[in-house]
């Protein structure tokens, strides 16, 4: 009888299900027999596709099912509410509510229950644009406004102001598009989705009718892609507008026919909205405007700590592709500001990390410390290869990944042995207490119920006693 492979994936996103996919896949093909725990430290699965993608995208939600039929193939297991970092005396304080997923189990330690473990934790923490005023009172990282939209554990206690009129978005990318969306869209329309009740009533009754998203750079460099750009256009109660003098500026605008083909749609769908003529009929209740090559440069105090407006420095492009200040400065009024200037890595504690790049250093998916392959450590996604490229880039990654794990198969097996005892009653010995499949299908269950209780559809629970709460009886 062949050698059983235990292998733990960190991570139930995408990058971590490809991995238990691929992992699990060649046995019939005379490769080792793997058995694969995915472990994740929130009790439900999915990662940035639960708790990342805007609750008016089904379409991208529904890839949940394709990743829930890997958790349910054989040979796969997945393990929630599992810590992995620093042990408890030297760990930061967990989130509210969230003392039951302490103690943690380190790297090392999980080296010990299984040969191999691939590192798939993504990069969750959103950038600072490093300005005076940053901290303000209404100010954060869009990352924070999604978490607490999507219902993500960790932002149970968070609020946001939303009694003012202006909101500034800084950033051009489809995150910064999916706030600002989400802001403009009507209650009637979110609350057929699953965004948690609390969000709802707080959306429900906001006051926000202005909100700008912000490029330093030009249109042909935003991020969004026109798919997300569009469905701004579509929003049945908010206008968009555009400044044709802004396109303008973009020496692409000219001559677009070397720029990439999302681009070229994008500078198209943004001169029709800037040629087109000032709406008539009913007014709009929001108006979403889109700026290009304004630089932040500092947040502004009202006198009490909290934001009143930003301040922008207008930029010019350059010939190589950058843009340089112009010394002229515009302020932009808002009391909510929310940063979208990109993702960071931030890798469990006791594994290597780039400062530079938040990733974990690696040769073709293993992970390097001191320069050296480690041997049973590996990462995919975004902490392997920085915060780019979309859902399915996550595939090729991991088949590079799981490669070059299954190439060290028989090297693994030589080095640690056959692995005694289910990893499983290990965690729980060592004082964990993991969510079990049955577990994270309680929490579908109870989301369903509250749901129907509030005449809606499911309903996420967001916070971390609710979750482990309705688990409790399936562990």
């Amino acid at each position: 009888m062949p050698a059983l492979l235990r292998v733990a994936v960190v991570g139930s996103g995408p990058s971590g299900v490809y991995a238990a996919q691929g992992l699990t896949a060649p046995a019939a093909g005379g490769g080792p027999q793997v058995a694969v725990d995915v472990l994740d430290r929130l009790p439900c699965p999915y990662g940035l596709v639960r708790y990342g993608v805007a609750p008016d995208h089904e379409k991208i939600k529904s890839l949940q099912n394709s990743l829930r039929t890997v958790l349910e193939q054989p040979g796969v297991r997945f393990l929630g509410n599992v810590e992995v970092g620093a042990p408890p005396d030297t760990a930061p304080e967990p989130a509210p509510g969230a003392d039951a997923r302490t103690p943690r189990i380190t790297p090392a330690g999980l080296l010990e229950l299984y040969h191999a473990v691939v590192y798939c934790v993504g990069a969750a923490d959103g950038r600072r644009l490093g300005i005076p005023g940053e901290d303000l009172r209404g100010s954060t990282s869009a990352t924070e406004f999604v978490s607490w939209y999507s219902a993500h554990p960790d932002a149970a206690g968070h609020s946001f102001d939303l009694s003012a009129r202006s909101a500034v978005v800084i950033g051009v990318g489809n995150v910064a598009v999916d706030v600002a969306r989400v802001l403009a869209r009507g209650a009637a329309e979110l609350r057929q989705t699953d965004v948690p009740h609390a969000a709802l009533g707080a959306l429900a009754g906001s006051a926000v009718t202005d909100i700008t998203l912000v490029g330093r750079r030009g249109p042909a460099q935003a991020r969004f892609t026109t798919k997300e750009l569009r469905e701004l256009g579509a929003l049945p109660d908010a206008e968009v507008r555009v400044r044709a003098a802004e396109l303008a500026r973009d020496p692409a605008c000219e001559d677009p026919s070397g720029l990439p083909a999302v681009a070229r749609r994008n500078l198209a769908v943004l001169r029709e909205w800037a040629a087109r003529p000032p709406a008539t009929g009913p007014a709009r209740r929001r108006r979403i405007e889109l700026r290009f090559y304004l630089r932040p440069v500092a947040l502004l105090d009202d006198g009490h700590g909290a934001v009143r407006a930003v301040r922008f420095e207008r930029t010019a492009p350059a010939d190589d592709g950058t843009v340089t200040g112009t010394g002229e400065y515009e302020d932009l009024p808002a009391r909510l500001v929310l940063r979208s200037v990109g993702y960071r890595g931030a890798p469990p504690a006791g594994l290597p990390c780039d400062a530079v790049t938040g990733t974990v250093p690696h040769a073709a998916g293993r992970v390097l410390r001191d320069g050296v392959p480690a041997p049973g450590e590996y990462v995919a996604g975004w902490i392997k290869r920085g915060p780019t490229g979309v859902i399915g880039s996550n595939r090729p990654c991991a088949k590079e990944t799981v490669t070059s794990l299954l190439a060290d198969a028989e090297e693994l097996l030589r080095r640690a042995g056959p692995r005694p005892g289910d990893p499983l009653e290990a965690l729980r010995a060592a004082g964990l207490r993991p969510v079990v499949w049955t577990g994270w299908q309680a929490i579908e269950e109870a989301e369903a119920a509250l749901g129907r209780s509030l005449d809606r559809g499911r309903v996420k629970i967001p916070d971390w006693p609710g979750l482990l709460a309705a688990a409790e009886d399936r562990r």
